[in-house]
């Protein structure tokens, strides 16, 4: 279930799709900002719900407004079509 390493080729394809996600290695990350802290808490609520109901999570940092996403299944040690999904899913929110 979405949890096999992708190629690179896979990866670069995948990437084109999401909007503002950047490759770092074997990481995919995106930085939000949002309109202040309360709104950038509310963000990092919703995607937290989302990552518990797929039972992925990302690793978040917190810089008052700004939100920084990091995606990367760690069992497998790099990504996989989880990542891809959940960033996909985020980028809907």
């Amino acid at each position: 279930m979405g949890r096999s390493l992708l190629k690179d080729n896979e990866i670069q394809t995948r990437l084109v799709s999401l909007k503002g996600w950047t490759l770092h290695g074997n990481e995919i990350r995106k930085t939000i900002e949002a309109k202040d802290f309360v709104h950038a808490m509310g963000l990092v609520n919703s995607i937290a719900l989302l990552a518990e109901r797929r039972n992925h999570h990302p690793d978040i940092d917190i810089r008052w407004n700004k939100v920084t996403l990091t995606l990367s299944t760690h069992s497998a040690g790099g990504l996989t079509e989880n990542d891809f999904e959940l960033a996909s899913a985020i980028d809907q929110l």
